[in-house]
C-alpha cells in the first residue's frame, strides 16, 4: 500500500489538523447555542443543535485519530485551534436566526476546509476520513429544505457521544 513519504504524511496531517480545528470550533459553538438558544423555535432548535454537537463530537475524534495515524500530533489545545481554525467565536448570545445563520456558515467552512485537503490525500487512505467527514457535515445541515441528502440521511441505532449526550437523549433525536 502507497502510504507515501514523510513529506507527504506532514503535509496530511497539517491538513486534517485545519480540519480538526475548524470542526472543534463549529462543535463548540454548536453546543453552546444549544445551551442558549430561546424564542419560539426553542424545543426544535435545541434538540436540532444536540444532535449536530453530537455527530460532530464523533467527527473530531476521526480526524484526531487520523492525525495520530500519520505519526503526528493531533491539536489539543484552544491556542492552537484558535491559530488553526477558521470558524470565529462567538462570544455574545445571538437570537436563534443568528444562530442558524453562524451555523451554516460554519458548516460551508468545514466542508471547504475538507474539499482542500482532496489534491492531498488522493487514492489514500486518508481520503476515505474526509468523504465520511464531509457526509456528516451535510447531515448536520439539518434545516428545513436544506438539502436532499439531509432528508435521506439515515443514522446509526447507537452512536458515540459527548460525555453530557445520554443515551435517551440520542434515541429522543431519531423518533
Amino acid at each position: 500500500m502507497d502510504i507515501g513519504t514523510d513529506k507527504d504524511r506532514e503535509r496530511i496531517a497539517k491538513g486534517l489538523s485545519h480540519l480538526l480545528a475548524d470542526s472543534y470550533a463549529l462543535y463548540l459553538k454548536t453546543h453552546g447555542f444549544h445551551w442558549n438558544v430561546t424564542g419560539p423555535m426553542f424545543n426544535t432548535l435545541h434538540l436540532m443543535f444536540m444532535e449536530q454537537y453530537t455527530e460532530q463530537w464523533t467527527a473530531l475524534d476521526l480526524i484526531a485519530e487520523r492525525i495520530r495515524a500519520l505519526g503526528h500530533p493531533a491539536p489539543a489545545s484552544s491556542a492552537q485551534f484558535s491559530k488553526l481554525a477558521s470558524i470565529s467565536e462567538e462570544t455574545g448570545t445571538p437570537d436563534a436566526q443568528e444562530m442558524i445563520r453562524q451555523l451554516v456558515a460554519g458548516q460551508e467552512a468545514v466542508a471547504r476546509t475538507a474539499r482542500k485537503l482532496f489534491p492531498t490525500v488522493a487514492r489514500r487512505p486518508t481520503n476515505r476520513l474526509r468523504i465520511c467527514s464531509l457526509s456528516v457535515c451535510k447531515c448536520t445541515r439539518r434545516l428545513p429544505g436544506c438539502c436532499a441528502a439531509c432528508s435521506v440521511a439515515k443514522r446509526p441505532a447507537t452512536r458515540p457521544g459527548p460525555p453530557d449526550a445520554k443515551a435517551s437523549d440520542r434515541a429522543a433525536l431519531r423518533r
